[in-house]
């Protein structure tokens, strides 16, 4: 066997912003990496959406895509909450409900953070008058990018953790007392990187590709349907060398829920790429 790569202790606060006075005993207002990873996401989203918006002659617009931003936020982070707490941790959360609220420890899904864009799209879009698979298409360009240092903030935090492995880079993580008993103490895959490079560079760097195209734009949910048929297949590839989650059963004793749940993306995603594909290309307004 390899020898394994010690897992650094980052410490999961990543800075301290002193205040004049200690509510609920702080000694100051504690930033975590988990909340910079989703605000450098947020941020570099939105910048990338905007640089897309100038670069085209088509809807919507840099201002549209700025009021889109806190619908974004609210979406994301809503249903992100709420999509871990019923697919992962239900019971959890039933016996301990203040739990819900306390983000900063960690518990996010993506396929609930998804669910949450996609009602914020649909909203946004009828409100103004926006094809939604437009907006959609400038949004999945961007989602690799919070994908990336979300799963930056995952390997930090010490969680999500790789399967048993005897590769040269696996990681001798840290496992809390509480789960020894059913996640020994060994090297593992650092699936938290596979999935930054792959969930973030490589889909990043298709997308990025195909969105340049002015053939492509010009179908509305092309780009969308790219993003969920490859995120799904990253996703139900890599949760091979994840550890399912513990007290999550496994689907005929092999399929984790985030394989599960990543099909029915995939198949949304092929309809929704022939859908664009047999659409009317669209044309900038006169």
């Amino acid at each position: 066997m390899f020898a394994s790569i010690p897992y650094p202790q980052f410490d999961p606060v990543a800075l301290t912003i002193p205040i004049p006075f200690e509510p609920f005993g702080w000694e100051g207002i504690p930033v975590r990496w988990y909340g910079l990873a989703y605000l450098a996401g947020f941020l570099l989203g939105w910048w990338y959406c905007s640089r897309l918006a100038r670069r085209s002659s088509l809807p919507p617009t840099p201002q549209q895509v700025g009021d889109f931003l806190t619908w974004t936020v609210v979406g994301v982070v809503l249903g992100g909450r709420l999509g871990f707490v019923l697919f992962y941790e239900f019971d959890r959360f039933l016996d301990d409900p203040s739990a819900i609220l306390r983000i900063w420890d960690g518990g996010m899904a993506f396929h609930g953070g998804l669910l949450g864009m996609v009602v914020a799209i649909l909203l946004f879009g009828w409100s103004r008058r926006i094809d939604p698979f437009a907006i959609g298409d400038m949004v999945a360009a961007a989602v690799p990018i919070g994908l990336f240092f979300g799963r930056i903030a995952n390997f930090i935090n010490n969680e999500l953790w790789g399967r048993p492995s005897d590769l040269p880079w696996a990681v001798d993580f840290p496992i809390p007392a509480e789960w020894q008993s059913v996640i020994p103490q060994v090297p593992r895959h650092p699936s938290q990187i596979y999935e930054a490079l792959l969930e973030g560079v490589v889909i990043f760097t298709v997308l990025a590709v195909m969105i340049h195209r002015p053939s492509v734009r010009a179908r509305p949910g092309m780009v969308a349907g790219t993003f969920l048929i490859l995120y799904g297949c990253v996703r139900f590839l890599v949760e091979f060398v994840r550890q399912p989650d513990p007290g999550v059963p496994l689907l005929f004793d092999l399929f984790s829920r985030g394989q599960q749940l990543s099909v029915p993306m995939v198949l949304a995603g092929l309809v929704m790429l022939e859908w664009a594909r047999r659409r009317t290309p669209r044309t900038a307004p006169a």
